[in-house]
């Protein structure tokens, strides 16, 4: 059995509701918000890359990330 391990840690999960919130979170409710982030990074990664890509560049720029944002609904 293969253990996930998370990107964004609990602890960092955990910091950033504390200091928007002021208000704590659970070790299994700081663990879900983590994996959701971790897929929407992923998500976002792969529009900018692709995107980068159809302008012939291997850099992602400020301006791939910023067009998911643009072209996304959440």
């Amino acid at each position: 059995m293969r253990v996930e391990r998370l990107k964004i840690s609990k602890a960092t999960i955990k910091r950033i509701v504390k200091e928007s919130t002021n208000a704590k979170i659970s070790d299994s409710a700081a663990e879900m918000l983590a994996k959701m982030l971790e897929k929407k990074a992923e998500s976002i990664a792969r529009h900018a890359v692709q995107r980068a890509k159809k302008k012939s560049r291997s850099v992602v720029l400020l301006e791939d990330v910023e067009d998911y944002k643009l072209n996304k609904e959440d």
